[in-house]
């Protein structure tokens, strides 16, 4: 395992993030905790030191296991959980949103499940748009005051958001955000047209989730035995995943034939493209050796001519304003002819 700087923060992440989305039993797909610790070994014993869970996941059973399975080694551990979304089966309006009220009795419930006196970083889960981002960032500022968490993430959320979080920060001290937590993977990119371009500039660290496209880039639908059109609805039943349509259908491909020419699985090609990038995929796994086909991922370095193939593979329209900002006609007017002659790789999130 090797590690990263998470942001601005200071803290050394594993380059792999553990999902624990499905610790806890509930649903068809999660797992009870003898299912669960293997996986979890696993990954600790690879190095890995980064554990993201939720305190709606499973009711609140996700963050009750992880609490049982770092006890022993809390230290060790950066642990990273979210508020804003309410345990399912509660009725009660004020026990999810943004607000202040739902922020200060959620980091409560969250370090007693998880059994520890502070968490190491600490998202909001989503944007509801029914809260400043000042009054947010403030009331991050106070959990950080308090002693309860180190670190402040947003997840799912508009690059407007996070931008303006880190201003307020710029301007009147308020917490910096250290990373933000978003879809990631060749077959979802969008994130490229304003999330990386604004982490690169104000050093926020990206961590992905279904960074295999709900195993649609694990070779698993595009192998010899594809699962069946009730299994692509089964999939897709629970959370809006990327379908499995033409288009992505042709992306897996892509991907597994380069697995082979590497000599590796299309599931670690496609986690090492997004490490590649400076990216920290959270990977989750039902199986011991599921988790460590995940984790050679990073074993695995792709030459340039390999990224620029899936590169080409994934590619998307990028919209307004950036398709015109690519036109010949455009380059040539901003830069009066001279593109070719001035450097400006200093500048993030450039176009190529």
């Amino acid at each position: 395992m090797r590690y990263s700087i998470l942001g601005r923060s200071g803290l050394r992440v594993s380059k792999m993030s553990l999902g624990t989305m499905t610790f806890g039993e509930g649903v068809e797909w999660s797992r009870p905790e003898a299912d669960c610790r293997p996986v979890f070994d696993v990954y600790v014993e690879a190095g890995g030191n980064f554990i993201d869970t939720a305190n709606m996941y499973m009711g609140g059973e996700s963050e009750r296991m992880i609490g049982r399975f770092i006890a022993e080694d809390r230290e060790r551990f950066v642990v990273a959980t979210k508020y804003a979304n309410a345990p399912p089966g509660r009725m009660d309006p004020n026990e999810a949103g943004m607000h202040r009220k739902n922020i200060m009795q959620s980091i409560d419930k969250s370090l007693a499940r998880l059994g520890v006196d502070y968490i190491d970083l600490y998202y909001a889960h989503f944007w509801d748009f029914t809260m400043p981002v000042e009054e947010v960032m403030r009331a991050f500022d106070d959990l950080i005051s308090a002693g309860k968490i180190l670190h402040v993430g947003l997840s799912d959320v508009p690059a407007w958001v996070v931008s303006r979080g880190q201003a307020f920060h710029d301007l009147r001290g308020l917490p910096p955000i250290a990373c933000m937590q978003l879809e990631y993977s060749l077959v979802q990119r969008s994130i490229e047209r304003e999330h990386l371009p604004l982490a690169a500039a104000h050093d926020i660290g990206i961590t992905a989730w279904s960074p295999l496209a709900g195993g649609i880039l694990s070779g698993k639908y595009t192998g010899a035995e594809k699962p069946t059109g009730g299994n692509e609805a089964k999939r897709m039943n629970y959370m809006q995943l990327q379908p499995l349509d033409d288009r992505n259908r042709a992306i897996a491909e892509a991907v597994d034939a380069i697995a082979v020419e590497v000599e590796a699985k299309p599931s670690q090609v496609a986690l090492a493209w997004i490490m590649s990038r400076g990216i920290i995929p959270i990977i989750g796994a039902t199986r011991p050796e599921q988790m460590r086909e995940n984790l050679a991922a990073c074993e695995l370095s792709l030459p340039p001519e390999i990224l620029a193939r899936l590169d080409a593979a994934s590619d998307f329209d990028k919209g307004h304003p950036y398709s015109m900002l690519e036109w010949d006609m455009s380059m040539t007017l901003g830069y009066a002819g001279m593109r070719d002659q001035i450097d400006i790789a200093r500048f993030p999130g450039q176009l190529s």
